[in-house]
């Protein structure tokens, strides 16, 4: 029980500062799902619905960049944030709106991915019976998002999961910044290397529990429109 007291208190100890690192994470994970979402359904339905030369290479891109190493994408944002980068101008580099670009690039392709293979599961006939209606090309793609609504539930869950736990893309662009820039993940890695284990379980904790609340909400969501 001593060490749960540690880490209670020193939760406590620091509750003004969890809470803007606590939010911070939230902000920059979820604008970073909305725009990848926003991105990512559209491309996925477009790939599962058209052929046409280098389909099969922008497949190709959208699968390896599923695995895509975090800290690649980190690299790569911060040489075209830098100060001497194409986009140094912007100034971006150790702010939110860099993290946000990062977890966007991470999380698009699960998206594109997902929703790639759901529109490429439904069955054929759906598309016939769609098209036969009369629909719009408007009408025609919200519906295939009706139908595959339980899977793009599962991109939006899987995308939100692969950037509010990713660490290494965060810290090269953020920076770690006390009231800035710092977030959950890279709380955790700062008290681990200060030697601070209770406190950096404590927030590892917290962050699997965030995480598993967060992911109840979105199967919560799935299974009710499964019904």
């Amino acid at each position: 029980m001593t060490g749960i007291d540690e880490a209670l208190g020193a939760l406590l100890a620091m509750r003004q500062e969890l809470l803007g690192i606590l939010g911070l994470s939230l902000l920059v994970s979820g604008a970073a799902i909305v725009a990848a979402m926003a991105i990512g359904v559209p491309a996925g339905i477009f790939l599962g619905l058209h052929d046409f030369p280098g389909r099969r290479f922008l497949v190709t891109v959208v699968n390896t960049g599923m695995g895509l190493p975090p800290v690649v994408v980190g690299l790569v944002v911060f040489l075209l944030l830098a100060r001497a980068g194409p986009l140094g101008g912007l100034e971006l580099l150790y702010t939110p709106s860099a993290m946000i670009v990062a977890q966007v690039i991470i999380a698009t392709p699960l998206v594109v991915g997902i929703t790639l293979a759901a529109v490429q599961a439904l069955d054929p006939r759906v598309h016939l019976q769609i098209l036969s209606l009369g629909a719009s090309r408007r009408q025609y793609w919200w519906k295939l998002v009706q139908e595959a609504r339980l899977s793009l539930v599962a991109a939006l869950a899987a995308g939100f999961g692969s950037i509010v736990s990713e660490v290494g893309a965060v810290m090269m662009v953020g920076g770690n910044i006390k009231g800035q820039t710092r977030v959950m993940t890279t709380a955790i890695v700062l008290e681990t290397r200060q030697g601070n284990f209770t406190l950096a379980i404590a927030l590892g904790v917290l962050l699997l529990a965030l995480a598993l609340a967060l992911n109840w909400l979105f199967t919560s969501v799935q299974q009710r429109s499964k019904g």
